[in-house]
């Protein structure tokens, strides 16, 4: 079988390569303090965009991290009394998409909250705020400033964990059972949710982007989603000076460093021809994963979801 990264075995023992900064753990726990700190304040307008018999459809907007008002699309059951809810994040890039394919959950009975990402192509606010260039990328956002929590992406995890506390909070939800779900940045963004939020139960995962990032760098694919890091050494740090502590401070925000605080049940889906996020990047993650989990591996497949991938989600966010 052709590989573009270890063999199978391999993968399923790698421990990652990106450092974890000592103070990891202590950066999480002040941030989740913070973030308990800012009144939410959601806001739900009903969205006549399309008009489902059995769903009721809204436009939320609710407050997070730096006062940045965060949007999602949310539907739900007609007359919703105690059901489950399930938290949708999208790939690097895009939006939280069309309202029509969120129906089949709906129809199931759950909820389903669609977050746009701030400063990417949907309706969340970037308020921006932090040092250093702010070109060409969401990765290497507050790379060059001092405070480690001005990294961008911390501030998406913690819109994550705000939505989750969000959707828990509406009277028609039962709190006990809420999930996530993404690929690529989605599935990173729901590894960070199920990590930061107890409230995750369940989360189902595609090649999830934002993990192990020396890996990447040292298998010379900083392209595509991670061309960020390629451009930002070229144009920031031609001589790799500050090599050692750009990769130490992208600990902060790598879900395999999150992956040991998750215990939700999860559900991944890889694909060992991925050259977007590699697999071994993946692995560093699933591996570090203590719960109850399972990993569907497609051998033919690269960075794209396989016939039959979504099903395999939504039959495993059903039993929500």
């Amino acid at each position: 079988m052709p590989l573009v990264d270890k063999p199978l075995h391999e993968l399923k023992t790698y421990q990652g390569t990106n450092p974890r900064p000592q103070d990891f753990d202590t950066y999480w726990d002040d941030s989740l303090k913070e973030l308990d700190g800012i009144e939410p304040d959601p806001i739900l307008v009903p969205n006549d965009s399309i008009s489902p018999r059995n769903a009721d459809c809204f436009d939320l907007t609710f407050t997070s991290v730096g006062g940045a008002r965060i949007y999602a699309k949310y539907l739900r059951p007609k007359n919703a009394a105690n059901c489950p809810a399930a938290l949708m994040f999208h790939g690097y890039s895009a939006e939280s998409g069309e309202w029509n394919d969120k129906l089949a959950y709906v129809g199931e009975g759950i909820a389903l909250a669609a977050m746009d990402s701030r400063g990417q192509g949907g309706l969340s606010q970037d308020v921006g705020g932090t040092l250093g260039t702010t070109l060409r990328g969401h990765i290497v956002r507050g790379l060059e400033d001092p405070d480690p929590k001005k990294l961008l992406f911390r501030s998406h995890f913690l819109d994550t964990v705000q939505l989750a506390r969000v959707i828990a909070s509406f009277e028609e939800i039962d709190a006990d059972r809420i999930g996530c779900f993404g690929g690529s940045q989605g599935g990173g963004l729901a590894l960070a949710c199920a990590a930061l939020s107890p409230l995750i139960k369940r989360c189902a995962v595609f090649f999830p982007f934002l993990c192990d990032y020396r890996r990447v760098w040292e298998m010379d694919l900083a392209k595509d989603a991670y061309e960020e890091l390629s451009y930002y050494f070229r144009r920031r740090d031609p001589a790799h000076k500050t090599e050692e502590a750009v990769f130490e401070k992208l600990g902060y925000i790598d879900c395999q460093h999150l992956a040991p605080r998750i215990t939700a049940k999860v559900l991944m889906q890889s694909g060992l021809m991925d050259t977007i996020c590699p697999p071994s990047t993946q692995f560093a993650a699933y591996n570090k994963i203590t719960s109850e989990k399972d990993l569907i591996v497609y051998p033919d497949f690269a960075h794209e979801v396989p016939t039959g991938g979504w099903d395999q989600v939504f039959n495993f966010m059903t039993k929500l």
